[in-house]
């Protein structure tokens, strides 16, 4: 075994995804403690201590199993990545001497509360693959309980209170084994278990909140895995000869993916978040808001929108939602413009029974129309989803009618390319204000369609998106 003392580079391109992984829900909009969407914090990745977990639905370990092809004596790479929430508890100086708690500290410049941070922990290690045979090896870990304070200045220099931060203790362990499989290819599949071992247990009721477990719990936790020679197979699309290997790996809490750069395999990223392969961080992205990591544009512009008192809030909360803030305040209008979007993905589709190829963008005129919208005098009557009908390849189709889906790539998404060849169920005719006509349906089979007819949720396509078949 070998413990890495500088960051792997082959790491570099994955980690950038990793830390938005590590940090995504971190402080949420508008990144200040009050508010009511960060006070339930830490939803993915959370290894808990195993007498916590059971009892209240989460878990104390994740399990990553992927396929990897080693060529010669290759060494295998390992980033173990977590936070560990530390309290912060504010104190303002009395006159008298001394410090005492407080909910709020106001100064010039931002409004100290108490707040659970996130310190960053990195476990770096590195094992010949002939090592992980057999039994495998096991690493266990620690990170001791410790106190810290900070003395907090008023804008003279004087002191005007202290940060106190504890934190406490948290064990775990890395288990790690590489299997040889059977058959014509030099393959292995590798298990690594990340666990947590803290031996603290609920002693009172008040322990018995997740706010006491989290403290002792590994946040956010993801492995990146590196081989320095050969690669590993995508878990999401694995070639031919190698599916059934892939299905029969048993992955519980984690999602492993093929990382670094487009076209690379010997690197996965293990995350408590799915991902696809060769997951990336949008090239327009100023830097991270940790709120969801699509939406850079509008978090920007309502961020930048909150009034001075909400920024000394937010500014007070966390030295990440500082810098937050700051950044919304400095973005020039050259770099807002580019987060106002992107076309990344624009291919051809082909194949006998695949959608329209995508050829040029839509106009308005893609949406279809008819002769007569519903709103002009020359029509001899008004619109009625539930009874009305309307024409396709000759055939009226209406309430009721059974129909074939066939999403067009001119606007459709993944979820409709997803039910391209299914069957469903007319349900209304519907007219929008602009005389376009859309078919509300349910699929066929779907175990929901009675309760999406209840509450009016339906999927939506045009006339020219769906085939008439006959009615049963």
């Amino acid at each position: 075994m070998t413990t890495a003392t500088t960051a792997d580079p082959r790491f570099a391109a994955a980690r950038q995804v990793a830390d938005a992984v590590l940090l995504e829900g971190y402080v949420l909009y508008p990144y200040r403690a009050s508010a009511a969407k960060n006070r339930l914090r830490w939803q993915f990745g959370v290894l808990v201590p195993p007498a916590w977990g059971p009892a209240h639905g989460e878990h104390a370990f994740q399990r990553t199993e992927v396929l990897m092809e080693p060529r010669g004596d290759a060494t295998l790479a390992l980033e173990l990545r977590f936070l560990h929430a530390q309290r912060r508890t504010v104190q303002r100086a009395l006159e008298e001497g001394g410090f005492a708690d407080t909910d709020e500290l106001h100064l010039a410049d931002r409004v100290l509360v108490p707040w659970d941070e996130g310190t960053e922990e990195h476990i770096e290690l590195s094992f010949p693959v002939s090592a992980l045979t057999g039994d495998g090896v096991t690493v266990p870990f620690n990170r001791p309980a410790r106190d810290d304070t900070e003395a907090v200045l008023d804008a003279d220099g004087r002191t005007a209170g202290r940060l106190v931060r504890r934190t406490e203790e948290v064990e775990g362990v890395l288990r790690l084994r590489a299997v040889e499989l059977d058959g014509s290819y030099r393959v292995f599949r590798l298990t690594a278990v990340v666990e947590n071992t803290s031996p603290w247990a609920p002693a009172a009721a008040a322990d018995t909140d997740r706010e006491a477990a989290l403290p002792r719990s590994l946040v956010a936790a993801h492995l990146l895995l590196g081989l320095d020679s050969g690669s590993f197979l995508s878990m999401t699309d694995p070639p031919e000869w190698a599916r059934e290997a892939v299905a029969a790996c048993d992955n519980r809490h984690t999602w492993p993916v093929l990382a670094g750069g487009a076209g690379r395999a010997d690197v996965v990223l293990s995350s408590p978040i799915i991902l696809e392969d060769h997951p990336a961080i949008a090239p327009e992205s100023a830097g991270a808001m940790y709120d969801a990591t699509e939406i850079d544009e509008i978090l920007a512009l309502r961020t930048a929108a909150l009034t001075e008192q909400e920024k000394r809030e937010a500014r007070g909360t966390d030295a990440r939602a500082a810098a937050v803030i700051d950044l919304a305040d400095s973005l020039p209008p050259e770099v807002l413009e580019r987060l106002h979007g992107a076309v990344r993905s624009l291919r051809e589709v082909t194949g006998p029974d695949g959608p329209e190829q995508l050829t040029e963008i839509p106009d308005e005129e893609a949406v279809f129309r008819p002769d007569t919208p519903w709103w002009d005098p020359a029509r001899a009557d008004t619109a009625d989803p539930a009874r009305d009908r309307i024409t396709v390849d000759g055939t009226p189709v209406g309430p009721g009618s059974r129909v074939r889906i066939r999403p067009g790539a001119r606007r459709t998404d993944a979820q409709d390319l997803f039910l391209h060849g299914r069957a469903a169920r007319v349900e209304a005719v519907l007219h929008d204000v602009d005389g376009g006509v859309h078919l509300a349906v349910t699929v066929e089979d779907d175990p929901g369609a009675d309760i999406r007819r209840e509450q009016g949720r339906f999927l939506y396509f045009q006339p020219d998106e769906v085939t008439p078949l006959e009615d049963a």
